[in-house]
């Protein structure tokens, strides 16, 4: 059972949070996220941040979208992210970024594993530090998504739930895995370094790569239909706040659809966890 991690000094509506676990998450990605939300600059640096870098984002867009030569420079675009995760970002969104990873990671595997498609290869990106994210980088995150339902192919819908489910893939978040050394000038809350990290994600990537990126969000739907029928549960579709994947968008409300697939895949992971618990 979920510890109970309501704080006295936070408001009605954070004491609620803590301890409502009508959808399915685990308890330390809640307690991240409400430390996260408790965040002062969270509410000061944020609005400020989303409108500005929202403006800069969408000059950015159209300046990649002209008829010129396309660049990227993966390799820059990680070194500086995980530079600026590990001096600025703080120690609760750090790790809720590394659980994300692991997370979407194991979603994945779960769906390879349970289909009929036996060359699949599995999702291999588990960081567990930061300097981890320079090999397992976002891109690759993405790629690794867009990869495994290429080679999955053509879904056949069931017509009943799976009898066994296969868990050789799967590997349980476990937060004393993670390591995040904590600096002084870690201050920065999720929404506000994700804030700061549009602009450089859609100038240090092609076009095509930065608008697949953040159109990926919208598989959540696939996912959510793929795992609801292998379970039997066609009610999961409900997690999914991004869907329709054949219709793409431009970078506006970019924050809060990234942030609801960050929720997605917590909502799927911690509903499968609590079934491989129930299995074993």
């Amino acid at each position: 059972m979920a510890n109970n991690s309501a704080n006295k000094n936070d408001s009605a509506l954070l004491q609620a949070l803590a301890v409502d676990n009508s959808i399915p998450i685990e308890q330390a990605a809640v307690d991240l996220w409400l430390k996260d939300l408790n965040n002062p600059l969270r509410w000061l640096v944020r609005p400020l941040f989303q409108g500005l870098f929202a403006i800069l984002l969408h000059l950015v867009w159209l300046f990649k979208r002209l008829p010129l030569p396309q660049f990227s420079a993966h390799g820059l675009l990680q070194k500086l992210i995980c530079w600026f995760c590990r001096h600025f970002v703080s120690v609760e969104a750090n790790l809720l970024i590394l659980r994300h990873y692991a997370t979407e990671s194991n979603i994945l595997n779960f769906i390879i594993a349970n289909s009929d498609k036996a060359d699949v290869e599995p999702v291999p990106l588990y960081p567990k530090t930061i300097d981890d994210m320079r090999h397992a980088s976002f891109v690759e995150h993405d790629q690794c998504l867009f990869k495994a339902f290429a080679q999955l192919g053509h879904w056949q819908p069931l017509s009943k739930p799976k009898a066994e489910l296969d868990w050789h893939h799967w590997q349980a978040v476990n937060m004393d895995d993670f390591q995040v050394e904590k600096r002084w000038s870690q201050f920065l809350d999720f929404e506000s370094a994700h804030a700061l990290f549009m602009c450089l994600f859609c100038l240090l990537l092609k076009r095509d790569e930065y608008r697949d990126a953040i159109n990926g969000f919208n598989l959540d739907q696939s996912m959510a239909i793929r795992i609801g029928q292998m379970i039997g549960e066609p009610n999961l579709t409900e997690m999914a706040y991004n869907k329709h994947p054949l219709y793409l968008v431009g970078p506006w409300n970019l924050s809060q659809r990234f942030l609801m697939h960050g929720f997605f895949t917590e909502y799927m992971y911690a509903r499968l966890e609590q079934l491989r618990d129930s299995s074993c």
